[in-house]
């Protein structure tokens, strides 16, 4: 869908090493360097590394027009170069705060940005408040996901608004520029009629409705996986919220939602089997805290740290043989493969390891995420590092490496290594009283609750 980009492996080691390790360029202060493997880097060196070139995905090869994350740099779906991503939007959005925060591009050049994608979205497509999957870049119409998904897709579109609510939270000064951005973020927020999503009243929420197909795709939201946050923010809403009832009689009530049985000897609360596929821990939790947040099904800090040491238990013990598994190189989620694009899990395994998984799973696993990144980086960097930080998976029973880069993928990245190193993300977002207030009525109980009652 996105022009094909030849991926710059190394930058020549023969430059200076300072040189290497500026975070900025003189000329430009937001321009961001491509940088090849640097020797002797330690723990904090290689996390911001690979924090600020990943980020250059959504910075040097954010649509030009809309601002919006390309959905891949490689062109697919035979819709050539201007498929932008909701989801993909906005785990770029939180990826924008840390580059702010960590002094790779300014915080006026990160607002005018927003602003630019905020107001493209408020002309772009959308559905009783909600977006689609995709977007077309340069006109804001809809680019079906596929032939009947057409329309509104909810589960994006959370993903989306848990960024742009951060961002709101982030960018408070009292500025004509930050001003505008929250009262326009604010704007698109106040117009998601979530509970249009319950399909005429009924006590779930649906994941897609279109003008043409309506409610064809028939695909409620029940639990457990990516989609905690979807019933979050439906809750939190003012104008358009939906009960209790629709996360407690939809959400939690199927046949995967709660597990309790143990595997590798480490239990697993909720969801399938060996946990699934790892971004189940990671696409809803870059803003919604699992430190602490527990409500009548579960710990959902113990849920995500368990599910990743499965995760990782599983490719250790290796039960296919597959080449290069072990304690250094683990990780299986959906990515792009040798055969296309799956999601990979320990009951779903064909052989490939993709780094968003170890590596978005840093605050639950430091030590073992930071032993696969060091081998990633210094072991396999010369066929997966590039310019947009690590490609998106790799195969070694078939010697087959990804020249692809997915938002989806990128984006985790950046924003749960910077939730482990100081919390950032997780701050902004649990800092939204709307969030708070909809954590309470569904009976959560979590620290910032805590906190926010002693103010």
């Amino acid at each position: 869908m996105n022009r094909i980009l030849i991926i710059t492996l190394l930058i020549s080691l023969s430059f200076p090493l300072a040189a290497q390790r500026k975070k900025t360029s003189a000329e430009n202060p937001d321009k961001i360097e491509v940088r090849g493997i640097l020797p002797n880097l330690s723990d904090d060196e290689l996390l911001d590394e690979v924090q600020r070139q990943t980020f250059r995905y959504f910075w040097d090869f954010a649509h030009p027009v809309s601002g919006m994350a390309r959905e891949r740099s490689n062109r697919a779906y035979n819709y050539g170069d201007e498929v932008v991503t909701t989801g993909g939007t906005g785990f770029g959005i939180m990826a924008s705060v840390v580059a702010v925060h960590r002094g790779w591009i300014t915080r006026d050049s990160a607002a005018r940005h927003l602003l630019k994608m905020v107001k493209f979205l408020a002309k772009a497509d959308s559905y009783h408040g909600v977006f689609p999957h995709w977007l077309h870049g340069n006109t804001g119409k809809t680019i079906p996901f596929s032939r009947k998904d057409d329309g509104a897709d909810l589960v994006e579109n959370a993903f989306l608004f848990q960024g742009l609510l951060t961002a709101r939270q982030y960018f408070d000064a009292k500025s004509p520029l930050e001003s505008e951005l929250r009262n326009r973020i604010n704007w698109l927020w106040s117009e998601i009629e979530w509970n249009w999503f319950t399909k005429g009243g009924e006590e779930v929420l649906y994941w897609h409705w279109s003008p043409n197909n309506g409610w064809a795709m028939n695909f409620p939201l029940r639990g457990f996986n990516e989609c905690l946050i979807t019933y979050i923010l439906a809750a939190s809403s003012e104008r358009y919220p939906v009960s209790p009832a629709v996360y407690h009689r939809g959400w939690a009530q199927s046949n995967f939602f709660k597990n309790g049985k143990s595997f590798f000897g480490i239990e697993l609360p909720l969801g399938f089997d060996y946990g699934g596929p790892l971004f189940f821990s990671h696409y809803s939790f870059l803003g919604l805290s699992p430190k602490g947040l527990k409500d009548q099904y579960a710990d959902y800090w113990m849920q995500n740290r368990n599910h990743t040491l499965i995760n990782r238990a599983y490719c250790i013990s290796n039960p296919k043989n597959f080449k290069g598994y072990g304690e250094n190189c683990w990780g299986l989620t959906a990515s792009d493969n040798h055969e296309g694009y799956n999601a990979h899990s320990p009951d779903n395994d064909l052989g490939v390891i993709t780094p968003t998984a170890a590596l978005s799973a840093f605050p639950y696993t430091p030590e073992y995420s930071m032993q696969a990144l060091r081998h990633f980086y210094y072991n396999l960097g010369d066929k997966i590092w590039s310019e947009y930080g690590f490609v998106d998976a790799f195969n070694e029973s078939e010697n087959w490496y990804a020249k692809s880069h997915l938002a989806i993928d990128q984006g985790p990245i950046i924003v749960m290594i910077e939730n482990y190193r100081s919390g950032l993300i997780w701050d902004l977002f649990m800092s939204c009283p709307e969030i708070l207030h909809g954590l309470k009525k569904l009976g959560f109980t979590s620290p910032y609750l805590e906190s926010n009652q002693e103010k």
